[in-house]
């Protein structure tokens, strides 16, 4: 399965066209990370003509208003899409109290009412976020630290990947993009990223 996922900026050569298609061929889901203008995902979704998830950054002020057409929010869900199982969680660490930030009491709420979801699909296969993990991807001011709680996420229920933006980092190669937790690969998302998996 190939997924593309996109946070943070705009890549408008995702929207080109090539030999009448899209620039990368055999995408079959997309997810997208937080920070990005509505528009845009209805753009791709309506280019790669496939299923888009998405979370909320802490920039997404009009998403209330404005959704992106045919796109589903999966803030504080578990999805399927075949055989994979996808949590999404939305927003960054609170440090000005505009909307779609959180502390981390409240983001550890946010994952405890989820147990019970969590107990029943046998855990996720894949998480996306807005925020990176803490240590792990993030950065020392107060808006951009990641949550402590999801390297607890990921040391508990071990998704294969784990996929968030926010953290605005330019990548020699794709393989700067990973970090190793476990049998946990997390994932930075900035820009896009294609992610090739095997089937379950």
């Amino acid at each position: 399965m190939k997924i593309l996922s996109v946070s943070d900026t705009v890549s408008k050569s995702l929207l080109e066209t090539v030999g009448g298609g899209p620039i990368i061929n055999d995408i079959e889901l997309i997810l997208a990370c937080g920070d990005l203008p509505p528009e845009y995902l209805s753009a791709l979704r309506h280019r790669y003509d496939t299923p888009l998830l998405y979370v909320l950054g802490n920039h997404d002020l009009r998403y209330a208003s404005s959704p992106p057409v045919g796109c589903l929010h999966i803030h504080r869900r578990i999805v399927r899409f075949g055989s994979l199982r996808i949590a999404g969680f939305s927003g960054s660490r609170w440090y000005n109290g505009n909307i779609n930030q959180y502390t981390e009491k409240q983001m550890a709420r946010f994952i405890r009412k989820m147990r019970f979801a969590l107990w029943r699909s046998r855990g996720v296969d894949l998480m996306i976020t807005h925020a990176p993990p803490r240590f792990i991807h993030d950065a020392e001011d107060p808006c951009h630290r990641g949550f402590r709680v999801f390297v607890e996420f990921i040391e508990k229920y071990q998704p294969r990947y784990f996929i968030h933006g926010h953290i605005h980092t330019l990548f020699a190669n794709d393989t700067d993009r990973v970090t190793r937790v476990k049998s946990t690969a997390v994932i930075n998302s900035y820009g896009y990223h294609v992610l090739e998996i095997e089937s379950l």
